[in-house]
């Protein structure tokens, strides 16, 4: 897993508006976004690869326990099951975590997907975590090469910015208030774009 040292310096300000009406949205257009998104800058239909993310796994890298872990249930397609409707089903992830969470300085992510038939090129995540509208970090990380009809597993190490007393137990006192948009790229187009909020308060 390669890592790149995301920056937004000299990255033009964008807005979720502005990158609505473009035909592609490129690495560089999200970098520029100043806040979370409301919506999904694309479509389901936009995964072409058939990218289908299948575990996650969230372990502290200084103890190795493991905080978070999901494993996506065996793909049913039943005739008349509603459910399938939804196109935006498994976008949008809530995470219930403790206060301590906020003091930990590594955490490693553990992510299982599959891609269809076709080959991936220079698959990408840039990953841009706010509180009530202030970016907190961004995340950027190149999975690289992906074989057509492969199951790939990779490791994202994130490290955390150092928060004062009075962020931290704001976060804590506004859960879900914590939000961070992930934006997948293959050869510097977005291909997907999920969501996730969170909670310090040790409940839900």
């Amino acid at each position: 897993m390669k890592v790149k040292n995301s920056t937004d310096v000299g990255v033009p300000a964008t807005t979720e508006e502005e990158l609505l009406g473009n035909t592609a949205i490129t690495p560089e257009d999200v970098l520029g976004l100043q806040k979370i998104t409301e919506n999904y800058l694309c479509g389901p239909g936009e995964n072409v690869y058939s990218i289908d993310f299948t575990r996650f796994k969230i372990r502290d890298m200084e103890t190795g326990t493991v905080l978070f872990e999901i494993t996506k249930p065996p793909h049913t397609d039943k005739a008349g099951d509603k459910s399938a409707i939804d196109s935006n089903t498994g976008r949008f992830v809530r995470y219930q975590f403790t206060p301590a969470f906020l003091r930990l300085r590594q955490v490693g992510a553990t992510v299982e997907f599959t891609v269809g038939d076709m080959p991936i090129e220079n698959f990408r995540m840039i990953e841009r975590h706010y509180f009530r509208e202030k970016l907190l970090k961004s995340f950027d990380f190149e999975f690289g090469f992906c074989m057509p009809s492969s199951k790939n597993t990779c490791e994202h190490i994130y490290e955390f910015p150092p928060l004062s007393e009075d962020v931290m137990r704001d976060m804590i006192l506004h859960p879900y208030k914590t939000q961070s948009d992930s934006f997948y790229f293959v050869d510097n187009k977005l291909v997907m774009h999920n969501k996730a909020d969170y909670s310090y308060s040790g409940g839900p």
